[in-house]
């Protein structure tokens, strides 16, 4: 895979850097805890029925799964956990939106940035309730997990909330549900906020969908990191887009 090595100097004009956020590994005290639940979870054989599982992953749906399963499928690589929660520190993030709950470790990631309120949407009831378990035993205040149908769920909240610094879209791995996301949040986004899109390589339809995110004239730039996509918004950029390898630490 071709990759285009970005200088160590600012990229999206000040909000995400090479040198402080890409590169540097970070450090809070959290994230052992975090990485311990992430195991935990990984051997867990509790059997859950997966009522209305919404990312695309249609082999979930409707049936009985353990955890280890679903965490398996679903859970977010360390290092790009690590990397969410930079990008939301660099921002200074207040208001955090997360697509696609499952059991919650990306989202305790996302919260371990105290200062900003976590919004996240989950379709499942079932796998609902395993996240707010992590939640309550993280004592994590900071995080806000609304239940039921995503399309509707986001629409209702969109309309109730004002400027969204920091979204991942993590659900619903088809072009037709990512660009009605996109197209709603950008309701609520302004040329500071950052938008990262997972499993952008996952099927040539998420590929067809991020080729268009890409274009999009909102999109000043992009950095395409083969897990996820960064999104930003920024004019100053004047479409720069970058593939670049992101190591693990």
């Amino acid at each position: 895979r071709p990759i285009r090595r970005l200088a160590a100097k600012t990229v999206a004009s000040g909000l995400v850097t090479y040198t402080n956020v890409l590169k540097t590994s970070a450090t809070n005290g959290e994230f052992i805890k975090l990485e311990k639940l992430r195991t935990d979870l990984l051997s867990n054989n509790i059997i859950i029925k997966v009522e209305d599982f919404e990312t695309g992953q249609t082999s979930l749906k409707g049936r009985e799964k353990s955890l280890s399963e679903i965490a398996s499928i679903n859970f977010t690589p360390e290092n790009y956990c690590k990397l969410y929660y930079r990008i939301i520190k660099h921002l200074k993030a207040k208001k955090i939106v997360e697509l696609g709950t499952s059991l919650g470790l990306t989202t305790l990631y996302l919260a371990a940035h105290h200062e900003g309120q976590v919004y996240t949407f989950e379709g499942s009831h079932s796998i609902a309730n395993v996240a707010l378990t992590n939640f309550e035993y993280f004592e994590k205040k900071n995080i806000h997990l609304i239940e039921g149908n995503l399309d509707s769920a986001l629409s209702n909240f969109l309309q109730e909330t004002a400027k969204v610094n920091f979204a991942l879209i993590d659900a619903n791995y088809n072009y037709d549900s990512i660009l009605k996301y996109f197209n709603l949040l950008m309701k609520r986004t302004n040329e500071k906020s950052i938008l990262v899109v997972n499993e952008i390589h996952y099927s040539k339809e998420m590929e067809k969908a991020w080729e268009w995110l890409k274009s999009n004239e909102l999109v000043y730039g992009s950095i395409d990191l083969y897990k996820c996509g960064i999104l930003f918004f920024e004019p100053s950029l004047n479409k720069q887009h970058f593939i670049f390898s992101l190591e693990k630490n």
